[in-house]
């Protein structure tokens, strides 16, 4: 709201450009209509636009079509380059890494750094299971009642259960620095955290836990965009520990890390959680040694100089894949 309302005083006061500079934007994870909800992205931008704003500078969109919600510039910037130098100048023996997918759908991405890095490739396996929440959607509103007439024209086929065979790991981490990187569908994650967390008999979380576009690093090594509850994250650094995992790092843009995500990580098999500081983590960081920071200001700041300057973007998008 402060960004809306400083916009739409430099727009009254007839500035000529109102560039915003956002390095976490919020509620892209909401960017797709589910079931009959809203798409809150959207609805943000068109905020955005109406408040004045010319131009926006971001970091790490959840979904890269995010930009076509709006009707000015918006510069996708990435951490990548950041984290891939990361891995190899702060992980010892990094050659010795295996990328991991979380997920089938994580394949690309796990496949362009691994390509980048010129390591190996493993994905995780496993069936998503439907669960209570989606048949409590309202999809049965009114409530459907027993032995109820029906037209025969009006029935419709019935949905088959999914079949739910066991989480497995497709490729060798035994011994390997493992790097997994992770889908950045929303639904994907969901499903994966909870195939995790049943593999290990844990209970699974009672409310939907905010994730978005992470990596975890195993020596096994984890990527993603955002990371915020990170139940699923010390699952999975569970089971590539089984599979003969020595270390494990989780990598992300965005380190949110809310609520008591510094415990789990603490107490967690998991050697370091390395984030960027799009998003301020100064108490978590007091909390939990085992965060690290990548400094992405100065991709920032060319970004600005050159938009300032008129100059041209391509410098900053230089090396990275359509998948990154």
């Amino acid at each position: 709201m402060e960004l809306l309302i400083m916009a739409y005083a430099l727009k009254t006061s007839c500035a000529r450009n109102i560039i915003g500079v956002i390095p976490y934007f919020p509620y892209s994870k909401q960017s797709k209509m589910r079931k009959r909800g809203s798409i809150v992205c959207k609805l943000l931008a068109s905020m955005l636009a109406k408040a004045g704003l010319t131009h926006i500078i971001t970091m790490d969109l959840h979904q890269k079509e995010i930009q076509g919600f709006f009707s000015f510039p918006v510069d996708n910037l990435r951490a990548s380059p950041f984290l891939l130098q990361y891995i190899q100048e702060e992980i010892p023996d990094y050659r010795n890494a295996v990328i991991v997918a979380k997920s089938p759908d994580a394949a690309k991405r796990a496949q362009s750094y691994a390509e980048r890095l010129r390591l190996g490739l493993a994905v995780i396996h496993g069936e998503a299971q439907c669960t209570e929440q989606d048949m409590d959607d309202g999809r049965h509103s009114p409530p459907m009642v027993k032995n109820a007439t029906v037209h025969p024209g009006l029935e419709l086929p019935l949905m088959m259960a999914k079949e739910k065979p066991p989480i497995t790991v497709v490729g060798d981490v035994g011994g390997r620095i493992a790097i997994i990187v992770m889908s950045t569908n929303t639904q994907q994650i969901q499903d994966t955290q909870r195939n995790l967390l049943k593999h290990l008999k844990e209970p699974q979380p009672t409310k939907q836990k905010k994730l978005a576009e992470l990596l975890i690093l195993a020596v096994p090594c984890c990527n993603d965009d955002i990371i915020d509850d990170v139940e699923s994250f010390v699952a999975a650094a569970e089971i590539l520990k089984e599979r003969g995992a020595y270390k494990i790092f989780v990598m992300a843009t965005h380190g949110l890390l809310s609520a008591d995500a510094p415990r789990l990580i603490e107490e967690s098999s998991i050697d370091e959680v390395v984030v960027t500081n799009t998003v301020p983590h100064e108490v978590q960081k007091l909390q939990c040694p085992k965060i690290k920071t990548v400094d992405i200001s100065l991709i920032l700041s060319e970004a600005i100089r050159r938009i300032h300057n008129g100059e041209s973007m391509a410098y900053l998008f230089r090396n990275i894949t359509v998948d990154d």
